[in-house]
């Protein structure tokens, strides 16, 4: 366990990128709370409305958040191992009594895991330096939606959801990043879409059918259907009119969450077992290659 932490630690040492960005972007959400326009017009009638318009205003600083985590925690996967031959460094390593298998899945875990634990820290902390910028800039009425302890609590449930639902969910591409950063010599990202994309054409071309494509886009579009509950009918939920358009939500997070059946559904396992297939022979490779 003590290795593994260390081999962890090892990746935000060499990548700096990883606690760097969103602290950029707090400093950068904050200015804009500082100097940007902040007025919003909102008649607010009930509590339920007040959460709506607090809950908005924050989520919305979280999305940025995750957004760029995700597109970060992409790259980052698809590029340490083949990173680590490129420079070398994987002889280094080698040398070391630290397994293969070790080092993969401190990669994994550091892509899947501790960078969107980073992201969530970030987000934390910017949102409430947000709050606080913008419940003395602005009205009494935003400010007061801001600081609800029900919100900020649902909140830190939706972020740790997220993290752990999205690592199962999203194995498939995660395995599939670390199997082509192990194997490709250069032209990572090109190596990464072109095969899937030639195996879809194949499919296309001999077959006349799109099962393989059906089942990347499927993965790729259909996590909150798996991991959500369907509100559409649903009583619960509460609109409210900010600048003239009107934002419908739930009245909890609590009633969105699914986590029974996230994990109950078999596309969650076949997913895992094939992210597991391709971890595995991510590990094989770096048994085998030390060059990129």
């Amino acid at each position: 366990m003590n290795t593994f932490v260390w081999l962890v630690r090892r990746e935000f040492w060499e990548n700096r990128a990883i606690w760097i960005m969103p602290a950029v972007i707090g400093i950068v959400l904050m200015l804009a709370a500082l100097f940007g326009r902040v007025h919003l017009d909102f008649p607010v009638v009930t509590p339920d409305q007040t959460l709506v318009v607090g809950g908005t205003v924050l989520f919305a600083f979280g999305v940025v958040f995750f957004l760029v985590m995700s597109i970060y925690s992409s790259w980052y996967l698809l590029d340490c191992l083949y990173a680590d031959r490129k420079d070398r460094s994987i002889l280094f390593w080698k040398s070391m009594p630290i397994t293969d298998t070790a080092t993969v899945l401190a990669k994994l875990f550091t892509g899947l895991i501790a960078i969107p634990a980073v992201y969530f820290a970030a987000a934390d902390a910017t949102t409430l330096l947000v709050s606080f910028i913008l419940s003395v800039r602005t009205p009494s009425t935003l400010g007061a939606a801001l600081w609800q302890p029900d919100l900020w609590l649902q909140l830190q449930a939706l972020w740790t959801y997220l993290i752990i639902t999205t690592a199962i969910w999203y194995l498939p591409f995660a395995g599939w990043f670390l199997l082509v950063s192990a194997y490709a010599r250069r032209a990572v990202m090109l190596l990464s879409v072109a095969v899937p994309l030639a195996l879809y054409l194949l499919e296309r071309w001999f077959f006349g059918t799109h099962v393989f494509g059906s089942a990347i886009a499927e993965r790729a579009m259909d996590y909150a259907a798996y991991a959500f509950r369907d509100m559409s009918g649903h009583a619960g939920w509460v609109t409210t009119i900010i600048d003239n358009n009107a934002i419908t939500t739930p009245r909890s997070v609590w009633q969105l969450l699914d986590p029974a059946g996230f994990l109950a559904s078999g596309a969650t396992w076949a997913g895992v077992l094939v992210g597991a297939l391709f971890i595995l022979g991510a590990v094989q490779l770096r048994l085998r290659r030390a060059e990129a």
